[in-house]
């Protein structure tokens, strides 16, 4: 191991409540786009705002083609070594909780209960209907799109259908927010997994645990402006990164 990952693996033996924050970075190890980086969705794809998607079928359509471009990708994702850490560390019992900006299902996949799983941004993998409030699967919209349909309505009672995540111009709901706060004040460590650490309110969790006493680890290719807060920042590779520090967990347990 390297002496990042051994310092790694020495906070993860010595904390008793972990609570992980993931960003985008994690789930393109599992060849999900992203939105921000070059070639992600917004180089491709314009975003579309809540009020547009509302307003307007074109934007509706629009947004569908975005999204349709992204579920081809979730076809076939599957959780990488990061996710699986991570539930490794619920195994454990020593997981405070996941909050996460991704809206890819992927933590929930790889074996993390639900009730220790914050999504902020919603989950891609349902789509819910604005007038009866229907929640379906993913799958059910996407084969539609796939058969032509540019702007899919409800098949209950015709409303919109939208996937079950929050848009530009939407906000947070905040009881999430409430409890992401309340796992920030009461972890020892926050393991912050591929996030940039731009996007607010998300991104003050961190700083929260920080300011409440808890060690902060950064493991993410690119600068964040918390760098100079964390106890440690690993610019690597998530999954490997994880793996070899939970590997080194197992041999001194």
């Amino acid at each position: 191991m390297t002496d990042d990952v051994s310092l790694l693996a020495g906070y993860l033996m010595k904390a008793k409540r972990i609570l992980v924050f993931t960003g985008a970075g994690i789930s393109t190890e599992s060849g999900i786009s992203d939105y921000r980086s070059k070639g992600g969705l917004w180089d491709r794809f314009q975003p579309v705002t809540i009020q547009e998607f509302l307003a307007s079928e074109e934007k509706r359509k629009e947004y569908w083609r975005t999204k349709c471009d992204l579920y081809e990708s979730f076809k076939t994702a599957k959780p990488n070594d990061g996710h699986k850490a991570v539930a490794e560390l619920e195994q454990m019992g020593v997981l405070r909780g996941i909050i996460t900006q991704n809206i890819d299902g992927l933590h929930e996949m790889a074996g993390n209960s639900h009730s220790l799983i914050l999504e902020l941004h919603g989950n891609n993998r349902e789509t819910v209907c604005f007038s009866c409030g229907e929640i379906s699967p993913w799958q059910d919209v996407y084969e539609r799109l796939s058969q032509g349909e540019e702007a899919p309505l409800c098949k209950r009672c015709q409303g919109l259908l939208k996937p079950n995540t929050i848009s530009f111009g939407q906000t947070l709901n905040p009881a999430i927010l409430e409890t992401a706060v309340t796992w920030a004040q009461d972890c020892d460590l926050l393991l912050a997994l591929g996030s940039t650490l731009i996007v607010e309110p998300a991104a003050s969790i961190p700083r929260l645990a920080k300011r409440y006493g808890a060690k902060l680890v950064i493991i993410t290719l690119s600068p964040t402006p918390l760098d100079a807060l964390a106890n440690l920042k690993i610019e690597a590779s998530i999954g490997q990164t994880m793996k070899h520090a939970m590997n080194g967990v197992q041999r001194q347990k």
